[in-house]
């Protein structure tokens, strides 16, 4: 009986051990029926990207035909009128040619604007639901607080003498102050119990307004105590700095840059441009960057180490005539950053990009500078950019007067339409956005160029008894 049982045993084993096969079969089975219609799927979107290539060959050959075409119409033209003008025989060579020129200048220019507003509408259609997909999802991610840009600090007095005690004998204490700390310094007027101290240097203002509430707070103001508490503001300005670039590499995600690149990105802390805190500003093009880079598939790390020094060189402004981008890079240089981070940005505020990293490191701070709320500009600034906008506008022929609208982000131009036509409108509407490209420093934002024509014709009905 055992040995019955023992059988019967193995036989439910063998039974259960043939269903796992049969089931294992049946899995194998459907997925090789899973794996043969991926590679139909597979094979579909091949013949459709082909036909696509084929059409696309299809449309340039149709295009370089029209041209050729076009070119032979050109020619036929050019053939008839000399013959025409051949036989009225009398005008010389020199008109002959200024008319064909005049007439070919037209049909170019009606030409030129049919493709501009062609190529526009295909470049629109193919790449502004991508660049809007990259660029929304890289803002959106990211914000900077908004600082108020200044380059003086205001001490208040306890009382009108102490001005008195700051400014000592003959002026001594506050002279001994200034050469000290290497700022400015004004007494508040009669009544009005202040101490300004002002400097475009911002670490140096911060060392002065720290070394005089020591001082105002400790009562004893005399030279030596004066260089006393610079020093001491030195010491406590120069931890600050050296935090600042530590955390900034920290929140960046970077490291393995030296000591002295850290101390000169931890200036930032005191430095605001257009109202944004440098720091922030920095940060914030270090993650659009890296979200850009990303998707376009640059290298990141290299955007990312571009972005974090683009701005370097505003740390000494102050101390040489040089552009911040230039100084930037000579000082990263002369420290053995990478050169390929140091092309990443050394050409942000020109069109001198040598490299897909330097366009990803340029759209970052262009997306900073120019999102809505980033910046702020001072009065005089904006009134200044102002004029210089339709002063630009006003200077090409044929514009009737100009206006510069939306804070200076759009200029309306109208034109005689007695001498621009309607074609030629497109080619002056680009001539004047590249002129404002080149000539106008620092805007904030994108300016659009809007050129109106209007053609109006008016005319009196009299009553039939006057």
């Amino acid at each position: 009986m055992a040995d019955i049982s023992r059988l019967d045993s193995l036989l439910a084993t063998f039974n259960q051990e043939v269903g796992s096969a049969s089931e294992l079969k049946s899995a194998a089975k459907e997925l090789v029926i899973e794996a043969k219609a991926q590679a139909i799927n597979l094979k579909e979107e091949a013949d459709q990207y082909m036909n696509d290539a084929r059409k696309v060959e299809q449309d340039i050959a149709e295009i370089r035909i029209r041209l050729q075409d076009r070119l032979k119409e050109l020619s036929d033209l050019r053939d008839q009128e000399i013959q025409a003008l051949e036989k009225t025989g009398t005008l010389s060579a020199k008109e002959v040619e200024d008319r064909l020129l005049e007439l070919i200048d037209k049909q170019l220019i009606d030409e030129y604007a049919k493709r501009v507003r062609d190529n526009e509408e295909k470049v629109k259609t193919e790449s502004d639901r991508r660049a809007r997909t990259i660029l929304v999802t890289a803002m959106q991610r990211v914000a900077t607080e908004n600082v108020s840009e200044y380059t003086t600090y205001t001490i208040d007095l306890p009382d009108e003498e102490m001005k008195g005690r700051i400014i000592g004998k003959d002026g001594r204490n506050i002279k001994a102050f200034e050469d000290a700390a290497g700022v400015s310094v004004e007494i508040g007027e009669e009544g009005e119990p202040t101490v300004t101290v002002s400097s475009f240097d911002p670490v140096k203002r911060e060392i002065a307004r720290r070394a005089m509430e020591k001082l105002v707070a400790d009562g004893r103001i005399q030279p030596s105590r004066i260089e006393e508490c610079v020093d001491q503001a030195e010491d406590e300005v120069a931890k600050i700095v050296q935090e600042a670039g530590e955390d900034l590499l920290y929140r960046a995600g970077i490291t393995g840059l030296p000591q002295e690149i850290i101390q000169l990105l931890g200036r930032l802390k005191f430095r605001s441009s257009y109202g944004q805190n440098m720091i922030e500003h920095t940060l914030e093009v270090v993650r659009l960057g890296a979200l850009i880079a990303a998707e376009v598939g640059a290298d990141v790390e290299i955007v990312k180490q571009a972005c974090l020094l683009h701005d370097i060189g505003k740390a000494v402004t102050a101390e040489t005539e040089k552009g911040h981008a230039e100084a930037g890079a000579d000082i990263c240089r002369r420290y053995g950053v990478k050169e390929a981070v140091v092309v990443g940005f050394e050409g942000h505020h020109t069109d001198n990009f040598q490299t897909i990293e330097a366009v990803v490191m340029y759209l970052a701070d262009a997306i900073s500078g120019a999102r809505p709320g980033a910046r702020k500009e001072d009065y005089d600034g904006y009134v200044n950019r102002v004029k210089e906008l339709e002063s630009i506008a006003n200077s090409f022929k044929g514009v009737e007067r100009s206006f510069a609208i939306s804070a200076g982000r759009e200029v309306r131009v109208l034109v005689k339409p007695a001498e621009i036509t309607d074609a030629e409108m497109v080619k002056l509407a680009h001539d004047i956005s590249r002129t404002i490209h080149e000539q106008v420093a620092n805007f904030p934002a994108p300016i659009k160029v809007t050129v109106i024509r209007e053609t109006k014709a008016t005319a009196i009905a009299k009553p039939r008894n006057s």
